[in-house]
């Protein structure tokens, strides 16, 4: 999130699209009542389903699964040509005055400049440059610009295309975007919320950058009641995010060391930008600070300055190693053994019958979990009894262990163990220290290829066994070699190696002062909801993302009674500022994390495009409106093993998509009495449309095939998801909840390998975030005798 929970009741106009609030958040979306409440703000809800934060909304628009950018990019449109944006704001904030080299446009295919058949060439879409620096255009009326480049891109997404591509009326689109864009004046805010519904399609990453777009264009980001609000499906999936779980990030969203990076000064060069602009921050500059002090604490006094810092001790990638790429290489033949902790591959990753087949290539597979998962479990209901060696370990759950939770908000909240882990059950820090130990020992003893990293690793815990989680966040927080003291800031940071620290943007999360994560103080000095004494924020305990663009160029904010921060001739007041505490106002871009300071409405830096770009599913129903010769994203990720298999449209004449239930968590509680009997029993959300064709009463047992598989269950017939018409044809959606498997109480093991819905599923994903395209896919309905 770029704002937090408790921010979104100072908006006017809350937008939920890519999510499900009132049903998947239901704790936060409190917040949007408030809003309601309060401030009389306006609930819009766009999804392909009626779902129940629809049913408190004052305006939904049902719109076909996976058109989301189409949607969003008529938003932009009719935001430009009608006026409705915040023009200082945008003069003053992002980079719409820059000006563009030759090479950022669509052509009439569908594809930008410099795509070779596999990728793009992404050097060529850049900025005119003067001496170092980004050129600058005197108007916005400049057909150079990066605003014209914007408004000429976006001027195809007229109503009427928005709705034959999406599936609504040209009079809903109309109506929502007149409430959104009412939020593009100084003394109105909006936001968006967006969960997985944006992020499970093959042009995810761009779904975002379109709302980001737009929140640009309304002068909505870095303000009280503003933002782009990201969703997260799990109490810290965010924490893990930013410690690096993903196989191309470090702690700190740095970057992975590639192979052809031979040194540490390699690696700088590459990943250390340049300002663009005199009044840029650029504060990735200070990388060589955030990552020798990484090195420290990975590799202590084994990371000196004449061994570059231990850098050759760190692994390099060659390759995707992301979850798709992942089973793939496993499937075949690659990967000789797996760790599955906290993690279920059987039911969450896409193609669950290719999952199986690869876990059944493994030499052993350790999972630790609470319970028997359809992972753990997967030698039970595979073809042939496979050779793999399954260990299962019994692990504590969230409340048998402390340690600490990030939550959507950038809050990092410290919890304290309810109850011991029941048996044998152990914490997930002594599992991983005692294999840990136990692999280094080997090494030590038997010495190895490459014992290095494994036998320099650092591991200064008072309890090797059972690492302390207090001690591992103070080695997170980092701290100074020579003084032993907490640090209390990432300004502190060195690349000289005379600090340590686990991850830059946690830096001042246990200083000196405590553990600063354990407070809890309600009180709420702003008005705004940013309980600054309550927990910390990362960075710095900073509540609102960007909070510099919350003020205009006197440093004056947009809106009085909301201020974000605000210049009093000396310092900024208010939040923890994000520039310089005692930067003027005219010193310094609003957007410090990027070389030209402004926030970018262009952006080269993804792989499918500098601006978004509608495309259709792997899996579609009907060509691309816009260039049916392009349909799908032209560097989506698309695997070919001969269990990865596309279905088309005239086999498959049904568009899916999955989703969740309030009353189950993910594929947890299907184990637990309580939850199983709210929800005992997998369905499938039908149309009535639909089901009158097919001959489908309510509670009748269905099966849905895709090209991958098939699953059975009972028929919902409802009112919630109607027919639409697209392309010239009726186009029918079907829902699939996603919370059963072949174990635990509800449904298990009934029907061979059970109602798991990622049966259905393909192995496509995002080229920027490799996350699988699960929310479209194509499939059949057969009613069963």
């Amino acid at each position: 999130m770029t704002n937090g929970w408790t921010d979104i009741r100072n908006a006017d106009v809350v937008l939920v699209m890519g999510g499900n609030p009132a049903e998947n958040h239901p704790c936060g979306f409190k917040w949007v009542l408030e809003a309601k409440k309060q401030r009389r703000a306006k609930l819009v809800c766009v999804d392909p389903r009626f779902n129940r934060t629809a049913a408190v909304s004052d305006l939904f628009v049902q719109i076909r699964s996976g058109t989301d950018i189409a949607f969003l990019g008529g938003l932009i449109r009719y935001a430009i040509e009608n006026r409705r944006y915040h023009e200082e704001y945008v003069r003053l904030h992002t980079n719409a005055l820059l000006l563009l080299a030759p090479g950022s446009e669509l052509d009439a295919n569908g594809l930008f400049a410099g795509f070779d058949g596999t990728r793009y060439d992404r050097s060529l879409w850049r900025y005119d440059i003067e001496a170092g620096m980004a050129r600058r255009a005197d108007s916005l009326d400049d057909p150079r610009c990066v605003f014209q480049h914007l408004r000429r891109h976006f001027s195809r997404y007229t109503p009427q295309v928005v709705a034959d591509i999406c599936g609504c009326s040209p009079q809903d689109f109309l109506g929502a975007a007149e409430v959104i864009t009412s939020t593009g004046t100084a003394d109105r805010a909006g936001t968006i919320l967006y969960a997985l519904g944006w992020t499970q399609h093959s042009c995810s990453v761009q779904i975002i950058r379109a709302a980001a777009i737009l929140q640009l264009l309304l002068g909505n980001i870095g303000r009280p009641g503003g933002g782009l609000n990201a969703l997260r499906g799990h109490a810290n999936i965010q924490g893990g995010t930013d410690h690096g779980v993903a196989f191309h990030a470090l702690p700190g969203y740095l970057q992975m060391p590639r192979a052809e990076d031979t040194s540490l000064a390699a690696y700088l060069s590459r990943t250390t930008p340049r300002a663009l602009l005199p009044t840029s921050l650029n504060t990735w500059q200070h990388t060589p600070r955030f990552f020798v002090s990484l090195l420290k604490a990975f590799y202590g006094p084994a990371a000196r300055p004449d061994n570059d810092f231990a850098y050759d001790l760190l692994p390099k990638i060659d390759g995707n190693y992301s979850w798709v790429y992942l089973f793939d290489r496993m499937y075949a033949g690659q990967i000789r053994g797996l760790l599955a902790f906290g993690m279920n591959p059987v039911a969450g990753g896409p193609n669950s019958d290719k999952i199986l087949a690869a876990l059944s290539r493994l030499d052993w597979l350790v999972v630790a979990e609470a319970f028997e998962t359809e992972t753990a479990a997967f030698w039970k209901v595979v073809r042939e009894a496979p050779a793999t060696e399954v260990f299962l370990l019994p692990a504590a759950i969230f409340a048998e262990k402390d340690g600490s939770f990030t939550n959507s908000a950038r809050w990092v909240q410290w919890k304290h163990r309810a109850a011991d882990p029941p048996g044998e059950a152990r914490p997930d820090q002594e599992i991983l220290a005692r294999i840990f130990l136990a692999v280094r020992a080997l090494y030590e003893a038997e010495g190895g290829a490459f014992p290095d990293p494994i036998v320099q690793l650092s591991w200064p815990y008072s309890d090797p066994q059972r690492p302390s989680l207090e001690e591992v966040a103070r080695e997170i927080n980092g701290r100074d070699l020579a003084s032993g003291k907490q640090l209390s800031g990432f300004t502190e940071l060195r690349a000289d190696g005379s600090t340590a620290c686990g991850n830059w943007i946690y830096c001042g999360s246990f200083t000196e002062a405590g553990n600063l994560m354990d407070r809890r103080d309600g009180r709420d000095p702003s008005g705004l909801g940013r309980y600054e004494g309550w927990a910390w924020s990362w960075p710095m305990n900073r509540r609102v993302l960007y909070n510099r663009a919350s003020a205009d160029a006197q440093g004056r904010p947009w809106d009085p009674t909301r201020p974000g921060i605000a210049w009093d001739g000396a310092r900024w007041r208010g939040d923890v500022p994000d520039t310089q505490a005692d930067a003027p106002p005219d010193a310094l871009g609003a957007f410090i994390m990027l070389p030209e300071g402004l926030a970018r409405l262009w952006a080269p830096d993804f792989a499918d495009g500098p601006f978004p770009e509608h495309y259709e599913a792997a899996e579609h129903p009907v060509p691309n409106l816009l260039h049916p010769q392009r349909s799908i994203n032209p560097v989506a990720l698309i695997l070919q093993s001969d269990r990865d298999r596309l279905g088309t449209a005239d086999e498959y004449d049904i568009v899916a998509t999955t989703f969740r239930l309030t009353e189950h968590f993910h594929y947890w509680t299907k184990h637990i009495a309580p939850t199983t009997a709210l929800q005992p029993e997998f369905f499938i959300e039908v149309p009535e449309e639909l089901a009158r064709e097919r001959g489908i009463a309510h509670a009748d047992r269905v099966r849905v095939r895709t090209a991958r598989g098939a699953i059975q269950g009972r028929a919902l017939v409802t009112r919630r998801i109607r027919a639409m018409r697209v392309g010239g044809r009726i186009v029918y959606q079907i829902g699939i909840p996603i919370h059963w498997g072949f174990t635990g109480r509800a449904g298990a093991s009934r029907e061979g390998l059970g109602p798991l819905a990622n049966l259905l599923t393909a192995t496509v994903a995002d080229p920027n975030s490799f996350t699988p395209e699960y929310k479209t896919f194509l499939c059949r309905l057969e009613k069963l005798s």
